[in-house]
Parts: structure tokens; C-alpha cells; sequence
């Protein structure tokens, strides 16, 4: 094996000589140019004119040469600039490696865990977890694929300074990793991994459940949950989606700043070949836990399947709840209701609309969160019914000084399709508001029903 020495000054030096050589013999040329390339005739006679023109003739060719030769010299020093410094960067790239290895070696020794550096992502389809970050400082590493019914591997923890990895997807019906948790003084929580697509039969497996999002520490946000896996599908003559997965919960929020993390959205449902699948839940919104902070937002709930027969679809899912606020801080909104499924074929009825979620109720001095707004009835199939609106979520209560979270509006109901159209869902109730100054939170408006 043969080996390179390079040394890098040895080549920048010598581009800057190249490039002090090129300017010398540019400006000679320049200098030259206007006495060789216009030489006057020495009489007026036809040989002195012709004379004079040779030397202006090869003067101009040379001048047009020196101008090529000047290009390529360029592209000479231009290289050997480019190289210098890429050995440059290579060798502080070693010693910087090098210094990270004796630094780390006595805590790795030790603890297993370096002081500086980020963690290792997982490989994918082994479901292995992130490594965990520096002591000092590092970002978690994001865990790792599930394969085949395995769940997804969770993210890293940080160290004292640094972000908590991201969860990995969850493999088929499994549910994806939880975020690693951010740094203890400052990071944000790693989020929360997809859950995995449920198993396809009769009827379809249900989709993995969102993984959780990882908590901060002393300052930073939760991190956000993951999505819920969509339903698998319905094989076989009749079989019925599989019921989307639920969305995973936000993370919370740092102790001493920081909001949560928001709700995972709940999994749309399976396709079935006589209904679709339920949409999945919400996930929750995580909580402000400490001193200022918000509450995470719910995540929105799952529509439902299709289905391809005659007959009622199934419904959509409910819409999370949104987090609770810190000790100052407002409470997160609840989130939507899914769609419900629309009904096929003579006489199919509407799937109804998921409910909203529950507005988080505010911290100490705050206002309250909103709630969901009720998910959409499905529409009905030939002369059938359709799907009654979701009921939109209630409000968040304030504590000592804030207002009260407003109810979320009532889902639309489905279009009957020449048939009967469904019910708009009922408004949600207004939180209550602070015990020493706040209103209350006004009531959501009913959801008006679907055209027929």
C-alpha cells in the first residue's frame, strides 16, 4: 500500500508564487502589447509596410496565446489553492477527532457515554435506540426503523446541552419510538416516532400508536408526538380497515421555560371492502410543567377509511386534548375531529365526525385553550343518511387570573344524497374563568346539518 505526504503551507506557498510569476508576466505583456503589436512601417514603401506588418502579425498571435496561457496558469494556481486547502481542512479535521478521543476516552471508559459529541442514530429496521448525546454537550441520536411487528427504537437523551433525538418509525402495526429527552439545562425533547401501518387482513390490523414526545429540560420545549399508523386494510369478501393508530403525546415543557410539545395526529383508517376502519385518537398535547410555558396543542383525530360496499361507515376520531399550562402560561387548543367516512352504494349511511378535543385548562395565570372543533359527518351513498357532525370539544378552565378557553364549534353533518342529510354536532362548553379576574369562555356554535 503506498501512502501520500503532503504538506499543505508547501503548496500554498507555491500557488502564491505561481500567482506572483502569472502577475509579473501579464504585466510585461501588457506593457509590450501597444509597441509590438502597432509597429510603424520605417518608409513608405510597399517592403517597409510589409515588414511592419509581419511583426504586428505575430506580436497580436502572441499576445493572443499569452492570453490562453494566462487562463491556464489561473486554473493551475486556482487548483493548487483549492488543494492546499482541502489538506488543510483534512489534517484539522484529524487533530479535531483526535482531541475529541482523548477528551472522551475517560468517560466512555467509564460511563459508556462520551462528554462532547452526538449520539449514533439507530440502524434502520433493527428498531435499535439513538444513542445518547455528550454529558456536556450533544445531541441525542434518532433511534432506529422497526422492522416487520417491531416497534420503532427511541430517540437519545441529550446531555447537559443538546436536543433528545427523534423516535424511529414504527415497523407494520407497531408503534413508533419515544423522543429522547433534551438537555437537563437546555434542548428541546426529541419527537415522537410514526406508528407503522397496520397488518392487511380480515378484518385490517390496527395502525401503530404514535410515539411519545420527548420531555425538556430546565429550558426548552416538549417535543411533538409522532403520527398514528394508518389502519390496515381490509382483505377477504367482507373485511372491515383497521382502525387507524392513536397519535402519540407531546412532550412537556422545560421546568423553568419552555411549552409542550403538541399532539401527535390520530391514523386515517383502513380502506375495507365493506367499511373503512375508524380514524385513530389524538394524541395529547404535552404539558407547560414549570415556571412560563404553554400547553401543547391536541393533535387532530384520524378521518375515517373508505369503504367500497353497501352499509354505515365507521367514524372519526376524536381529537386530542390540548396540554396544561405552567405555572404562568395558557393552555394548548384541543385539536379536530376526523371526518367520517363516507357511505357507498344504495341506502349507505355517513360515518359521524370525531369529537374535538378538550382545551387545556391555563397554569396559575393564563388563558384557558380553545376546544376542537367537531369533525365532519361522512356523506351518505345513494338515498341514504348522512354521518351527524362531531360535538366540538368543551373549553379549558383558567385558574386565579385569565379567561376561559371558548367551546369548539359542532361539526357539519353529511349531505344525505337524495336521502337524509345528517346532524350538525353540538358546540362545546365554554371553560370557566378565573377565580380572582377572567371570563368565562363563550360556548362553541352547533354545526349546521348536511344539505340533503
Amino acid at each position: 500500500m503506498s501512502f501520500l505526504f503532503a504538506q499543505p503551507e508547501m503548496l500554498g506557498a507555491a500557488a502564491t508564487d505561481l500567482a506572483s510569476i502569472g502577475s509579473a508576466i501579464s504585466t510585461a505583456n501588457a506593457a509590450a502589447a501597444a509597441a509590438t503589436t502597432r509597429v510603424l512601417a520605417a518608409g513608405a514603401d510597399e517592403v517597409s509596410a510589409a515588414v511592419a506588418a509581419l511583426f504586428s502579425g505575430h506580436a497580436q498571435t502572441y499576445q493572443a496565446l499569452s492570453t490562453q496561457a494566462a487562463a491556464f496558469h489561473q486554473q493551475i494556481v486556482q487548483t493548487l489553492t483549492s488543494t492546499a486547502g482541502a489538506y488543510a481542512s483534512a489534517e484539522a479535521a484529524n487533530v479535531e477527532q483526535q482531541l475529541l478521543g482523548a477528551i472522551n476516552a475517560p468517560t466512555m471508559a467509564l460511563l459508556g457515554r462520551p462528554l462532547i459529541g452526538h449520539g449514533a442514530d439507530g440502524a434502520p429496521g433493527t428498531g435499535q435506540a439513538g444513542g445518547a448525546g455528550g454529558i456536556l454537550y450533544g445531541n441525542g441520536g434518532n433511534g432506529g426503523s422497526g422492522a416487520t411487528g417491531q416497534a420503532g427504537g427511541a430517540g437519545g437523551a441529550a446531555g447537559l446541552i443538546g436536543h433528545g433525538g427523534a423516535g424511529g418509525l414504527g415497523g407494520t402495526g407497531a408503534s413508533g419510538g419515544a423522543g429522547g429527552a433534551g438537555g437537563w439545562l437546555w434542548g428541546n425533547g426529541g419527537a415522537g416516532g410514526n406508528g407503522g401501518v397496520g397488518v392487511a387482513g380480515d378484518p385490517g390490523g390496527v395502525g401503530g400508536a404514535g410515539g411519545a414526545g420527548g420531555a425538556a429540560g430546565l429550558w426548552g420545549s416538549g417535543g411533538s408526538g409522532g403520527t398514528g399508523g394508518q389502519g390496515g386494510v381490509g382483505g377477504g369478501k367482507s373485511g372491515d380497515g383497521g382502525t387507524g393508530g392513536i397519535g402519540g403525546a407531546g412532550g412537556g415543557g422545560g421546568w423553568l421555560h419552555g411549552d409542550g410539545g403538541a399532539g401527535g395526529h390520530g391514523g386515517q383508517g383502513g380502506t375495507g371492502v365493506s367499511s373503512g376502519g375508524n380514524g385513530g385518537a389524538g394524541g395529547t398535547g404535552g404539558d407547560g410543567r414549570g415556571l412560563s410555558g404553554s400547553g401543547g396543542a391536541g393533535g387532530h383525530g384520524g378521518q375515517t377509511g373508505v369503504g367500497g360496499k353497501v352499509g354505515e361507515n365507521n367514524f372519526g376520531g376524536a381529537g386530542g386534548a390540548g396540554g396544561t399550562g405552567g405555572l404562568i402560561g395558557n393552555g394548548g387548543a384541543g385539536g379536530t375531529g376526523g371526518k367520517g367516512g363516507d357511505g357507498f352504494g344504495v341506502f349507505g349511511k355517513g360515518g359521524a365526525g370525531g369529537t374535538g378535543g378538550r382545551g387545556g385548562a391555563a397554569g396559575l395565570i393564563g388563558d384557558a385553550g380553545t376546544g376542537g372543533t367537531g369533525g365532519k359527518g361522512g356523506t351518505a351513498g345513494e338515498d341514504g343518511t348522512g354521518g351527524n357532525g362531531g360535538t366540538g370539544g368543551n373549553g379549558g378552565a383558567a385558574v386565579l387570573i385569565g379567561n376561559g378557553g371558548g367551546g369548539g364549534a359542532g361539526g357539519n353533518g353529511g349531505a344525505g344524497n337524495d336521502g337524509t342529510p345528517g346532524n350538525g354536532g353540538g358546540g362545546g362548553v365554554g371553560g370557566t374563568g378565573g377565580t380572582l379576574f377572567g371570563q368565562p369562555g363563550q360556548p362553541g356554535p352547533p354545526g349546521q346539518p348536511g344539505p340533503a
